[in-house]
């Protein structure tokens, strides 16, 4: 096994070749199927495991998403499950906020310690979001979805964007979805996530939109947003008058895992209970983050 072990020499990490693409496959198969890539959970792993603390882990995140998330995207698109302007307004909110969160990142969190405790803290919020989801709140929720997945009749302006979704009609503000993505945008630029991973449980929790529906836009705005995150580390000298460009070999492993576990992921969530795989991703969080809190006070 030797023979298949290598350097990469941006990050110092020393693994096998096969360890990267493989936990990624089976993060992102999950993770996909809220709308989530799983580069919440490949931060840490690449920070705790593979031992890979310098700011340019976060590049090398967002990298993991670049490759990894047209997996997904591509299959929501043929079983007509993607909404573009919902997309759109996520991703337009979200850029801006990008370029503030790699500041915030560089500047006041270069310490692996005092990061891995913001990590903790995002993580558990994030946990906090999908227990909630899991309770069913009515009859239908409980029952779960089943039928037509098919997203139709989408209709925008400045103010509302609609759409039907299984004999419903939903409905939601343009402007809180754009506010919500700034924020989220800021937060995902210092975590190196690209945001998906908050703003699909807020857009569940608080603007009532179905997950089968809002999983394939937080995915679109995760893959646009990761694009400007590569650029922002790669290019800006922030960090020590440096800039922090990603482990381009380790992240593109990475993305060829999640490339092929989100695109089997958004085949396969029609099938599994929405409830089961959001319990499986609860328990994962919670126990990353009570780790990476207690690391930070201990």
């Amino acid at each position: 096994m030797d023979l298949f072990r290598i350097l990469f020499p941006v990050s110092g990490v020393e693994t096998s070749i096969f360890i990267p693409p493989l936990v990624a496959f089976v993060i992102s198969f999950f993770s996909s199927m809220a709308g989530i890539t799983g580069a919440f959970l490949i931060l840490p792993f690449q920070m705790s495991v593979l031992g890979f603390t310098t700011p340019s882990v976060s590049a090398t995140n967002f990298l993991y998403n670049v490759v990894g998330t047209p997996g997904g995207i591509l299959r929501y698109m043929r079983e007509s499950r993607m909404v573009w302007p919902l997309a759109l307004a996520i991703t337009i909110g979200t850029l801006p906020g990008v370029l503030a969160g790699y500041y915030i990142r560089v500047r006041y969190l270069p310490d692996p310690r005092a990061f891995k405790l913001f990590v903790g803290i995002i993580l558990l919020y994030i946990g906090v979001r999908v227990v909630k989801k899991i309770i069913p709140t009515d009859e239908a929720a409980a029952a779960g979805v089943k039928g037509n997945f098919t997203i139709s009749n989408v209709t925008y302006s400045l103010s509302r964007m609609g759409f039907d979704f299984q004999a419903r009609r939903v409905e939601f503000s343009v402007a809180a979805i754009v506010m919500l993505a700034l924020l989220v945008g800021i937060i995902g630029g210092i975590y190196g996530i690209g945001g998906g991973a908050i703003i699909a449980p807020f857009c569940v929790a608080f603007l009532n939109i179905p997950v089968h529906t809002v999983a394939g836009a937080a995915m679109f705005g995760t893959f646009a947003t990761s694009i400007a995150g590569v650029a922002i580390y790669s290019s800006v000298p922030f960090y020590n008058g440096q800039p922090a460009p990603p482990d381009w070999l380790l992240g593109f492993l990475f993305g060829l895992g999640g490339l092929l576990g989100m695109y089997l992921g958004a085949t396969c969530q029609k099938y599994v209970p929405e409830r089961i795989i959001q319990a499986i991703l609860a328990l994962i969080i919670f126990a990353v983050s009570a780790n990476y809190i207690l690391q930070f006070f201990v």
